[in-house]
């Protein structure tokens, strides 16, 4: 009876041992940013993303360093093309240039499958970027047409949250008015490229603006009471679900529910400054636990229930040189030596850093010392 008893908690252990070390083979994305002086080379990242079965990556531009040393993996990108390049986007033979150079000099080695045309191009005030931002997504678009590569390859933008004018109750979601010239004839543009609609989505900001007002509870996926929508009465536990269908609503205003919303960015500080309410290690890894949690339920939210919600996490790593606040600084799953920032079972393998053992090898050493354990417990 003991030797049974003992062989299933074994095998509770190891199945639950091994869960969070598949989590991101779930789908889900992560943001590999790169402002910062003292990251890990390309080629040791490649070794910790492969050891956390991550199959999805999202980079700020097209370093080849980095595209590189993923070359023959499985792992999926999106590259960017920063808003400094957009008006050079208009000119087909520099867009020619620019996929031949940035994506099609990779292919089949590393696997692009998205190009990000500029981020958060609405967040400025600046009319010529705004205005050449569509000339740019379609400029590009055509060049993969041209090289056949439009089916493997989207082109899509990354919005800020703050193109819209109203997002309570969700239902009644709204981009700004003077964005309307430039927002409607990009989604038209999204409608008939079938590409998504990318959003950076940050509970984080609306709980650290309002914290008397915000329920703690609401943002980090913690049991609350939630909010029910009183047009379409749809129950929302949590703010990041209500967001996302806002987004949408506001999209439906403008003609479209052809149009599939993705979260391209979405996380939480570890570290603030005194005025930035709610930075902290605990709230942070209670997100990324329960978030994770979530999408591995393949969840959608409550207007799109059959539609599971499409996640890349933000950040991979800290990174020292970011502007802005200290929150700016600390938004990484990791430190730059590869051990994690907290606890959400993410323990990877980074090569010749302080956290350079396997997650395989650390599930076997800690089934060991349990069973070691057992063995004492049960007098086997």
């Amino acid at each position: 009876m003991a030797s049974c008893s003992l062989f299933r908690v074994l095998l509770l252990f190891l199945t639950l041992s091994g869960s969070f070390v598949q989590i991101f083979s779930a789908g889900i994305g992560i943001n590999y940013g790169q402002i910062a002086d003292n990251l890990p080379s390309p080629s040791r990242v490649a070794v910790l993303l492969g050891s956390l079965s991550v199959s999805r990556v999202k980079l700020y531009d097209a370093d080849p360093n980095v595209l590189l040393a993923f070359s023959n993996s499985s792992v999926e990108f999106i590259v960017g093309l920063g808003n400094d390049n957009l008006q050079n986007m208009r000119d087909p033979a520099k867009a020619q240039a620019w996929v031949e150079e940035n994506v099609l000099s990779h292919l089949p080695q590393t696997k692009i499958t998205c190009i990000l045309v500029g981020n958060e191009i609405f967040y400025s005030n600046d009319t010529q970027l705004r205005s050449s931002l569509l000339p740019a997504m379609q400029s590009v678009y055509r060049v993969l047409v041209n090289l056949g590569l439009d089916k493997q390859v989207i082109v899509t933008t990354a919005h800020s949250l703050s193109i819209l004018a109203t997002s309570y109750p969700p239902s009644a979601g709204t981009f700004k008015e003077d964005l309307t010239e430039y927002l409607q004839p990009l989604i038209n543009f999204h409608s008939l490229i079938k590409s998504p609609f990318l959003i950076n989505a940050y509970p984080y900001f609306a709980y650290k603006d309002n914290p008397a007002e915000v329920s703690l509870e609401y943002v980090l996926f913690q049991p609350n009471q939630g909010m029910t929508d009183p047009i379409t009465n749809l129950h929302y536990d949590n703010m990041l679900y209500a967001q996302i269908d806002a987004v949408y609503s506001a999209i439906k205003v403008m003609g479209h529910t052809d149009i599939e919303v993705r979260i391209s960015e979405t996380g939480w500080p570890s570290k603030g400054d005194e005025d930035e309410a709610g930075a902290t290690v605990e709230n942070a890894e209670l997100y990324h636990a329960n978030l994770l949690k979530r999408i591995t339920q393949k969840q959608g939210t409550p207007a799109k229930p059959s539609t599971p919600i499409d996640i890349y996490v933000f950040a991979l790593f800290n990174e020292n040189l970011k502007p802005g606040p200290a929150s700016e600084r600390n938004y990484g799953l990791y430190y730059p030596d590869g051990n994690p920032v907290y606890n959400i079972g993410l323990q990877g393998n980074l090569p010749g850093g302080t956290s350079d053992v396997s997650a395989s090898n650390k599930t076997a050493f800690s089934v060991f010392s349990f069973l070691l354990f057992l063995i004492a417990c049960f007098n086997l």
